[in-house]
């Protein structure tokens, strides 16, 4: 209907569209430069709004480059001085361990070396003097005989004498002797004591010297932070990053092992609550079984937040000492009785499983068969499901470091984000204004026509004025001699 309305001469249908492009055209002439106006306004316009655009958001890319500093600068800070706080707890425990029973172990020390002293005093005695000895010998043995038989036989008496007591007394200096190496002997287990205590205090000492070294890295890298460098800062986030992925993938291990503990009982609690009964979409007992997988990982948040690893609800870390140890137990109770419920499920299962077995193979008419060794998946199951309740306890400290990783996460994906809208908010901008610049040649084509015709009516308006202007007059030879004169 409107391409018939249209029309002006229906049967010249090629006629009408002539007609048709030749007004189209006589009004895009009229109104050239109002569109011309129009698309370079607009250009102009959606340019500028978008480098505004762009400007704001590497405006808040920078704002928000500066918050995620100083989350992670503040991270980092406090990371480190619970790591300086442990170091000195731990060198406070070697100190009231070891170092404190330094006194008794001095007056051991001491003692064993009084003691030591005092047998090697005993076993020095002045030993005989040999050559005195020698001399009279060879005295008494060089006496001239002179032929005398009562002489010499006196002569040799007494060099006999002499020599017998000479003998006598190295026998005991021997005797002495040997007796003073017993002595030694028995004080080898003193010397191996006091070795032994000063090898503890030496220990003790190198175990002092190597915390002192530790928390003087820690404190380097503390300064560095409160430096807030910016090599010290990289690090903290390529650290912050790789936190976060190992704790995504020990999270998705436990929602694992929570999909495998849901199965254990499941079954069971269908049996328990019934299981025609829906909350929702939901199975009543599948409900059921999932919150008690929920109250055993709250349990365990609550159990590893009085123990202080954690520190998801520093109301929990503030309490009392005896109160906390209360939590501890009262948590530690119950996450037993859960575990404990879990593994009779777990059992409840397996004998379940058996009965449908049992059931399926009358039904089919075969007999039913026993299995052998069928108590050994039953008693698997029931480890299982005693155990994964305190596996999943465990789910509060890779729930933390993915907790404090993230910030830093969400904090570069949103500057990553923010960076990129913003080029792309540029890059419209100039597509746009180049685009209407495009539009307005486009527009010129279309009516190059009229637009010829336009520029050639007004070069033929300018050229009687340009043939109308005076020529420069040429100087004669009496004007070149009047100026010459």
């Amino acid at each position: 209907m409107l391409t018939n309305a249209l029309m002006i001469w229906p049967e010249q249908p090629a006629l009408s569209l002539v007609v048709w492009l030749s007004l189209l055209i006589l009004v895009m002439y009229l109104g050239r430069h109002q569109s011309h106006q129009l698309l370079r306004t607009s250009g102009r316009s959606i340019h500028r709004t978008m480098r505004l655009c762009a400007r704001s958001l590497n405006l808040w890319q920078s704002s928000l480059a500066e918050r995620n500093r100083a989350i992670l600068l503040a991270e980092g800070e406090a990371q480190s001085q619970r790591i300086i706080e442990r170091e000195f707890v731990r060198v406070n425990g070697i100190v009231a361990r070891d170092l404190s029973h330094y006194p008794t172990l001095h007056r051991q020390i001491s003692d064993t070396v009084s003691k030591i002293e005092q047998d090697y005093n005993s076993t020095i005695e002045a030993p005989p003097s040999p050559p005195a000895w020698l001399e009279v010998v060879e005295t008494v043995a060089a006496i001239p005989r002179n032929g005398d038989p009562a002489v010499a036989k006196i002569l040799d008496k007494i060099h006999d004498t002499v020599s017998d007591a000479h003998r006598e007394t190295m026998d005991a200096y021997n005797k002495n002797s040997q007796q003073s190496h017993k002595t030694l002997s028995k004080m080898q287990p003193l010397w191996r004591q006091a070795i032994s205590d000063l090898d503890n205090v030496k220990r003790n000492i190198d175990g002092l010297e190597e915390r002192a070294e530790v928390i003087d890295q820690h404190m380097q890298n503390y300064e560095r932070i409160r430096a807030k460098d910016d090599a010290t800062l990289q690090g903290l986030t390529t650290s912050s990053l790789t936190q976060f992925f190992i704790s995504a993938l020990v999270l998705f291990i436990a929602v694992m092992g929570g999909l495998i503990n849901f199965q254990l009982i499941a079954m069971p609690m269908s049996e328990m609550v019934g299981g025609t009964s829906y909350i929702g979409a939901m199975k009543t007992s599948d409900i059921a079984a999932l919150v008690i997988i929920m109250v055993e990982i709250a349990m365990g948040l609550f159990l590893l937040e009085s123990l202080r690893i954690t520190h998801l609800f520093p109301i929990i870390g503030s309490l009392d000492d005896t109160l906390r140890r209360r939590m501890i137990v009262i948590t530690l109770l119950i996450l037993t009785i859960l575990a404990t419920v879990e593994a009779s499920l777990a059992y409840m299962r397996d004998l379940l499983a058996l009965d449908r077995e049992a059931l399926k193979q009358s039904l089919a008419g075969a007999g039913v068969v026993e299995a052998n060794f069928r108590w050994i998946p039953s008693i698997g199951q029931m480890v299982m499901g005693f155990i994964l309740p305190f596996a999943l306890a465990f789910v509060a400290i890779p729930l933390e470091s993915f907790i404090h990783s993230l910030r830093t996460v969400l904090g570069l994906i949103g500057q990553g984000v923010l960076r990129a809208l913003a080029v792309v908010a540029r890059l419209i901008g100039n597509a746009v204004n180049y685009f209407c610049k495009v539009l307005i040649h486009l527009y010129d084509l279309i009516i190059m026509v009229p637009l010829s015709i336009e520029r050639l009516i007004v070069r033929q308006q300018d050229k009687p004025v340009r043939d109308s202007k005076p020529e420069p007059l040429a100087l004669t030879a009496s004007d070149h001699q009047g100026a010459e004169s």
